[in-house]
């Protein structure tokens, strides 16, 4: 079973996040994805915020889900864009549905505690027993009201992605639809809101999939058509794990302020189970839209590659123009990203080697480390990077290229690379060898942008010193 063609109307998907910390990377893959389905088929995408937990909900965090979605592309300016809704505004209508529930005797009110459960079950991890079924109870405060659960048959789950799963209604106790106070719980509220806002497409997590069945139930005994059921593969790490915020990244807000772009970011996500085909990865948003099919979405777990991730955003950061890519990198030029003063940085410095840079980092966060050599009163003290370099020839080569590159005429990175490769030959190395101790010297580290470009930049003065400070160094 597919999606409705592209070009129709009546397809209603939601997005519905609890505002309790962070924009996770998997409810951004979930946004993309229903995203996707609304711009696929012409509906609608709906912004539901699920805040009812007030212990732990806070306003920052609602607008910190905004934001993070409207980074993605996903706002309230584009017409596909419906909400936000807010949950706690529902309240009226969740207490409307537990009460038409129990008067159709589809729920009834039970005084059980889990004590009373285990001692007459004699096993406290048995679930409910459906004790208070047939009691007659009114409500009175403390007691839950429990959905009258069928004893027999199945409900089957029309589920585009998971092979649409048969569950048996025996195994499924009377669960809690109210609680002891009177107010409904998760189960009840999403539904009834789901139905308030006609929803058609249900698309989340795999983690949802336990609560399908119990959701299904509820919706049919409010006399509505269920909707159609996707839930998406669970998001695990490197050794397989779901991904957790106790042990792995796992904030969109992290990963963007770590200098991974949007765009990348979105095209990387809208891969996380699913293949646009042609064996193609990198495509823009308007794309994979136009390719998408829920129904083709994998059910295996789907593998957070930071790497991939990384790898991606590199591609997307060479694609830009160079002026993009200076406004970009353009934060991390400055405080409190960069380590140096406003007055050390030289803007046609960086314009100078900003092409260089473009075509190696792969964050843009790293524009920092590759450009320091160039407004730091001297190079990075980078230990590891002065070991490996420093070992003899060192300090003899360092000497005949500071002689050479004192005298030489014109500074120019042609020039600058001639003479670097003869002073290595003069002492048995080759290029690659020769030039760096010379690049540990002028800039602090092993690795970085082209040597002899970036020499140029910085000029013969600056050079020199810095090749004379660290052969004063190795003494």
């Amino acid at each position: 079973m597919n999606l409705p063609a592209a070009g129709s109307s009546d397809v209603r998907v939601r997005f519905a996040p609890s505002p309790t910390g962070m924009f996770h990377v998997g409810g951004a893959r979930s946004a993309l994805f229903n995203w996707a389905v609304a711009k696929h088929t012409g509906g609608t995408f709906v912004l539901r915020i699920e805040d009812t937990d007030a212990a732990r909900n806070k306003p920052e965090w609602t607008e910190g889900i905004l934001s993070a979605m409207a980074s993605l592309g996903m706002h309230e300016q584009d017409p596909t864009f419906e909400g936000p809704y807010f949950q706690s505004q529902n309240l009226a209508l969740h207490t409307e549905a537990a009460a038409k529930l129990f008067a159709a005797g589809r729920a009834y009110y039970c005084d059980c505690t889990r004590d009373d459960v285990a001692a007459r079950t004699g096993n406290a991890q048995t679930g409910y027993d459906a004790f208070c079924r047939d009691r007659g109870l009114a409500y009175e405060p403390g007691r839950a009201l429990r959905f009258r659960t069928p004893d027999e048959g199945e409900t089957h789950v029309v589920d585009l992605i998971r092979g649409n799963p048969t569950f048996p209604n025996a195994a499924i106790e009377d669960f809690v639809v109210a609680r002891g106070d009177g107010s409904p719980v998760f189960l009840l509220a999403n539904v009834v809101d789901d139905l308030d806002e006609r929803i058609t497409h249900v698309v989340r997590g795999e983690e949802h999939l336990p609560n399908t069945p119990k959701q299904q139930l509820l919706w049919e005994a409010l006399d509505a058509t269920p909707p159609t059921w996707a839930h998406l593969p669970v998001i695990v790490n490197e050794k397989r794990q779901k991904l957790s915020k106790r042990r792995d990244k796992v904030a969109l807000e992290d990963y963007l302020a770590d200098g991974i772009l949007p765009d990348a970011m979105v095209n990387y996500l809208m891969l996380l189970g699913w293949a646009p085909g042609n064996d193609e990865e990198i495509l823009p948003f308007e794309t994979l839209v136009e390719r998408f099919d829920i129904a083709d979405v994998n059910s295996s777990s789907a593998f957070f590659d930071v790497k991939k991730l990384t790898s991606f955003n590199g591609e997307y950061i060479r694609a830009m123009s160079p002026d993009a890519f200076a406004a970009a990198v353009a934060p991390w030029l400055h405080a409190p990203h960069a380590p140096w003063s406003e007055a050390q940085f030289d803007a046609a410095a960086f314009a100078a080697v900003a092409p260089l840079a473009q075509t190696r980092v792969a964050t843009l966060s790293e524009i920092t480390a590759n450009v320091d050599f160039l407004f730091l009163d001297a190079p990075v003290d980078d230990e590891a990077s002065w070991a490996k370099a420093m070992k003899d020839p060192a300090p003899a080569l360092l000497a005949d290229a500071r002689a050479a590159l004192a005298a030489l005429e014109p500074w120019e990175a042609e020039p600058l690379k001639d003479t670097v490769t003869a002073v290595g030959e003069q002492h048995g190395l080759k290029l690659g060898k020769a030039q760096a101790p010379v690049r540990v010297a002028v800039t602090g580290r092993t690795v970085g942008l082209p040597l002899f470009e970036s020499l140029q930049v910085l000029g013969r003065e600056k050079t020199v010193a810095r090749i004379d400070a660290a052969i004063a160094k190795l003494g």
